[in-house]
């Protein structure tokens, strides 16, 4: 998607406002009850929460009463990361937290984990939980302490990597254990189904499918095990997440949701087609390019390279002037660029740096040349300037 002079190629940052939700966040601003009011207007809310609610449940297979809303995917992560939960009204201890070396941010920080009940599940070189690994890790655990939970990744947000989730759900599993998916951005991608994932929590964002942002949600399989709440107050959301709750934004992720739901089974095939383009004019322009997880099964609209010679800050500089947005890794970090940790948990040295393209449903053909144009500039005066390894 881009204009006469600026081409956005950074979807797995944030995907633009899709018109449905924009149409959808207008006619919402005339709802003036509060969803928890019992008159005409709190239930006019009510009716248009639950709908909501009812399409994000679609989007996973889930169920609608199993979903619950909040601030976007940090909050859910913070919500679900927790030692204390509840087995129907009996306390449930939760003793370990087990987390994949390529875990975004909101996950690695661990929620509400002490960092010493918290262990680093390696990956192997391609980028991929290694599933050996994990299972020796939970081989030693020690239930009497209480349940291992392990938190993974369905896609990772920097290599667009598609991790085995159900392989590890079947070691998780017969540990005892639960299994945390970080879903946000795998759906509108691939088809999500958290039954067939046999996860037990998954989370999604709205804002990475073209909803607004200020809204996401974690989605349980059931209602009996859940975590105790992170945020009192008024008891909404089931008493699993008190604040009155953010209407627009939720109104908007439901349109999302539900037009992602189309979009994940015509747009997978055409993204995938865009990418292989990209890929083979970057590897024209310069044989060098190291291309992440090219070797292993990735979402369609991912590519995560590395330029020898170039950093990741001069090279995210050099796109942006050449009128092309894209990230170097994850945009989550306070506009940090830093060195990838993924990079570094795949055995390679992140001081290579690497950058990130993602596009989306509206990115074209001449937006994939513009930005094979802007890298065939890029690699020619990293060449003329010495620089290439």
């Amino acid at each position: 998607m881009g204009t006469a002079e600026r081409t956005y190629l950074d979807w797995n940052a944030t995907a633009p406002l899709l018109p449905a939700v924009r149409d959808a966040l207008v006619s919402a601003f005339d709802l003036s009850g509060n969803p928890s009011s019992v008159h005409k207007e709190g239930r006019g809310v009510r009716a248009a929460v639950e709908a909501a609610r009812r399409d994000v449940a679609a989007l996973v297979g889930g169920q609608a009463s199993h979903v619950v809303f909040t601030s976007g995917a940090t909050e859910a992560a913070n919500l679900v990361l927790s030692p204390r939960f509840k087995m129907g009204r009996a306390p449930l201890t939760v003793s370990h937290l087990y987390v994949s070396a390529i875990e975004h941010p909101a996950i690695r920080e661990g929620g509400r984990f002490d960092k010493s009940a918290m262990t680093e599940v390696p990956v192997t070189a391609q980028g991929m939980l290694d599933i050996e690994a994990l299972g020796h890790l939970l081989s030693q655990h020690d239930r009497a302490s209480g349940l291992p939970m392990v938190a993974l990744m369905l896609v990772n947000n920097e290599t667009g990597i598609v991790q085995p989730v159900k392989e590890a759900a079947q070691l998780v599993h017969a540990a005892g254990g639960l299994l945390v998916v970080d879903a946000v951005q795998a759906v509108g991608r691939i088809a999500v189904d958290i039954d067939a994932l046999d996860a037990d929590f998954l989370i999604v964002s709205s804002h990475k499918i073209g909803g607004p942002k200020g809204a996401g949600a974690l989605i349980s399989r059931g209602e009996v095990m859940m975590p105790l709440p992170l945020i009192h107050g008024g008891g909404q959301e089931k008493g699993h997440r008190s604040g009155t709750e953010n209407t627009l934004s939720i109104i908007g992720f439901g349109v999302a949701a539900k037009e992602a739901a189309v979009m994940q089974e015509t747009e997978s095939a055409r993204l995938a087609t865009l990418r292989a383009r990209l890929e083979d004019g970057m590897r024209a322009n310069a044989p060098d390019v190291i291309i992440h997880g090219a070797d292993v099964t990735r979402v369609g609209n991912t590519t995560f390279f590395t330029l020898p010679g170039l950093k990741s800050e001069t090279g995210q500089i050099a796109f942006d002037i050449e009128g092309i947005a894209l990230s170097a890794g994850s945009a989550c970090s306070s506009g940090k660029v830093g060195e990838s940790h993924v990079l570094t948990a795949m055995g390679q040295d992140p001081k290579l740096g690497a950058l990130r393209i993602s596009i989306g449903h509206a990115t074209t053909e001449d937006d994939i040349e513009k930005a094979v144009e802007a890298f065939g500039k890029i690699a020619g005066r990293r060449k003329l300037s010495g620089q290439a390894a």
